[in-house]
């Protein structure tokens, strides 16, 4: 017998896959509730909410494991190393770290759990970016009162990273260009995280001598492609923008899907961006890209008490800034960007 649970579902299964493509892009690319986009789709709220689950997990099905993949491999830790050091000079640089909040609704029955510094309930998104501005791994659904240093220290890609195995296969020390001196391969993040041989963040910005401020210019200006990204991320799939009231885990689905196709788009129309992120002149003076017009991801809270570095990220760490202010690796430019 037919009866009405039945008839619903056959009735949704029944609809086309290019409507229900349709309203999920609709619904990420402008972040239309679901009443709106009932009114311009004619298919009802309830309905809707189950076809952007239905499609966002399709897309992370299909897409997934080929535009997000963290490497694995020497070979293309190397490739992103030197796509660092050729667009930004920052050598065996493997990727930029950074978290951002994307505002929700208060998830029932959860307390200040999701309220973050600012205030108002978040999902934390956690990336690394290469110098392209693709996201190599990301991690989404973290609570909004975590803090970059805590879900770092959680993830599998810290113990991935900092393995004494060396499960990531990440380049084996090499001196830099005109020196002689061995240098591990690391990622770059800020100062929420702890330094260590394995993650490079600035120094602190009392006091600072000259090869400290110029290491700092140095890593900024290799760091903000995250921050770009994040931008270029927001600036098209505008839902992020919004305040999502959805559940914790449909919100985690739709920013997981929004970064998929932020790489998709990035892989096959790779100059779609070029007009949104920041870029610089022939001076190196940097020209705000389109996506700081609009209202932005908010920074993870920096939480100071787990800044614990090690020695040995320190040592490096200082290496580099001698090194940036050396002939063999400074750049024409870098002394008036301090000023």
């Amino acid at each position: 017998p037919i009866n009405s649970r039945s008839t619903y579902d056959a009735y949704r299964r029944s609809l086309p896959p290019g409507l229900k493509l349709s309203i999920t892009l609709r619904h990420l690319a402008c972040g239309d509730d679901y009443p709106s986009l009932s009114y311009n789709f004619r298919v009802a709220p309830n309905t809707i909410s189950l076809i952007i689950n239905e499609v966002c997990d399709a897309i992370k099905a299909e897409f997934a494991a080929e535009v997000i993949q963290c490497p694995t491999t020497t070979e293309e830790w190397t490739a992103i190393a030197e796509q660092f050091e050729k667009r930004w000079q920052f050598p065996h640089c493997c990727g930029a770290l950074d978290g951002k909040h994307v505002a929700v609704t208060c998830p029932w029955n959860t307390g200040s759990e999701y309220r973050n510094y600012k205030g108002f309930f978040s999902i934390v998104l956690m990336a690394l970016v290469d110098a392209d501005y693709n996201f190599l791994w990301i991690d989404v659904g973290s609570d909004g009162s975590s803090n970059d240093a805590s879900i770092y220290n959680g993830s599998e890609l810290k113990e991935g990273l900092e393995s004494p195995n060396n499960i990531f296969n990440l380049p084996e020390e090499k001196s830099l260009p005109g020196d002689d001196v061995p240098v591990p391969y690391y990622i770059v993040g800020d100062n929420a995280f702890g330094i260590n041989k394995r993650l490079m963040n600035p120094f602190s910005i009392r006091n600072m001598e000259h090869h400290e401020r110029i290491f700092n210019y140095r890593l900024c200006r290799s760091r903000r492609v995250v921050e770009n990204a994040f931008g270029i991320l927001a600036h098209k799939f505008r839902v992020l923008l919004r305040t999502m009231n959805q559940r914790p885990e449909t919100c985690r689905k739709i920013i997981t899907t929004c970064v998929i196709l932020h790489n998709l788009i990035r892989l096959r129309y790779p100059a779609t961006h070029n007009n949104l992120m920041d870029l610089e002149d022939q001076n190196q003076n940097v020209i705000p890209g389109a996506w700081r017009n609009d209202k932005v991801l908010l920074d993870v809270y920096h939480e100071r008490a787990r800044n614990t570095g090690a020695q040995e990220g320190r040592q490096i760490r200082r290496y580099l800034g001698h090194y940036f202010t050396s002939k063999a690796g400074s750049v024409p430019w870098q002394d008036k960007m301090i000023l």
